[in-house]
């Protein structure tokens, strides 16, 4: 697949064109994962001394993780969605044919029914994003909020635009603590203390909506707190500068001095995209961080994503687990997340996926 690099001195920093923030991107040069994920295969066999007294393992014991969080399997099978809901193209065998042939077009202007149909999917998100953030505590797995957002996606006929991605397995992505995006939810509960995004995308009448949000489980630490008030705050700043006109680059411009200056850093590896009937299409990649060469002109009509991945610390860079999913930062420091589907409309922008206002995300 075609790469387009937006950096050509400090490292890998590349966003593949056609493929979306859920697609593995090259972590070093000259290595690439696969485009299609083998998450479908049989799990591992696991010697019967390493899994334990309530028959949960560890799949990939040998792998140097960089945290403290660890896989915790077996994996529940995929979730069934009833017939009657329609499916986007790759449901079945994980291949976006439609998103695949629009790569490198213009980003697309819908037309006022297309906007209307953007903002009923794009509620349904957040209703089904708040619906699992409520069961965020601890003792909880992340495969039983995996089946809150899936149960509660169905319940509208709207179906889980993870499902069947590129070879992802699950109606949600659950990451925690170190984990920066892409979790796939397991039997780990999740502990006081622990941070945990929920990434939530639903697919309805033919349009998708794209949403998440990093949250507490318990009492977190300072540190956390002032991590995830930090990603937010980079996220509403970026948010205000989009209207008719505005450079798609010019996000990370916004982005990156917020980070900084709470001592942390903007994820380079993964972009925000375009969305509509594509789950990602163009513009394919909108990068956070600053003196990018992202391309393009935000214009009335049109459809993205803005979802900053912000580090603690200074290292931008990530690990993938064996999973060829699941991305870690490399120090096992913290990472948080936010994420709005946004529409530009004649005067400004309208955040289709706008919830209430948490009140521990702002210090007023």
């Amino acid at each position: 697949m075609h790469e387009v690099s937006f950096e050509k001195e400090k490292g890998p920093i590349s966003a593949r064109k056609n493929v979306s923030r859920l697609d593995v991107y090259a972590t070093s040069v000259g290595k690439s994962h696969k485009a299609i994920h083998q998450l479908a295969s049989p799990q591992p066999r696991i010697a019967q001394s390493s899994v334990d007294k309530d028959g949960t393992y560890n799949p990939f014991s040998t792998f140097r993780f960089t945290g403290s969080v660890r896989p915790t399997y077996p994996l529940a099978p995929k979730r069934e969605v009833p017939p009657h809901i329609q499916r986007p193209d790759y449901a079945e065998d994980g291949i976006p044919v439609s998103e695949n042939e629009r790569a490198g077009q213009p980003p697309r202007i819908l037309t006022p029914e297309e906007q209307e149909k953007m903002r009923t999917v794009c509620r349904m998100g957040r209703e089904i994003l708040d619906a699992a953030a409520s069961h965020v505590k601890p003792g909880v797995t992340t495969e039983e909020i995996d089946e809150v957002v899936h149960n509660e996606t169905i319940k509208r006929n709207a179906f889980p635009s993870t499902l069947g991605y590129r070879g992802f397995s699950k109606s949600v992505c659950t990451s925690v603590n170190e984990v920066i995006c892409h979790g796939i939810p397991d039997k780990r509960k999740l502990q006081e203390g622990d941070i945990v995004n929920l990434d939530v995308s639903v697919y309805y009448d033919g349009f998708h909506s794209d949403l998440n949000a990093t949250y507490p489980v318990g009492q977190v630490d300072d540190e956390s707190k002032n991590l995830m008030k930090t990603t937010r705050r980079c996220l509403d700043e970026a948010i205000k500068i989009c209207k008719p006109g505005t450079l798609f680059r010019d996000i990370g411009k916004v982005i990156e001095p917020i980070a900084r200056k709470s001592n942390c850093t903007v994820v380079r590896t993964y972009c925000a995209h375009g969305i509509n009937s594509e789950f990602h299409g163009p513009p394919s990649a909108i990068p956070h961080y600053a003196k990018n060469r992202a391309i393009g002109t935000m214009k009335p009509g049109m459809t993205f994503t803005i979802e900053p991945m912000i580090n603690l610390g200074t290292n931008w860079d990530l690990v993938h687990w064996p999973d060829d999913w699941t991305a870690a930062t490399v120090d096992g420091k913290r990472s948080a997340q936010f994420e709005e589907t946004l529409l530009i409309t004649e005067t400004g922008v309208e955040v289709l996926t706008a919830g209430a206002r948490r009140a521990d995300l702002y210090d007023e």
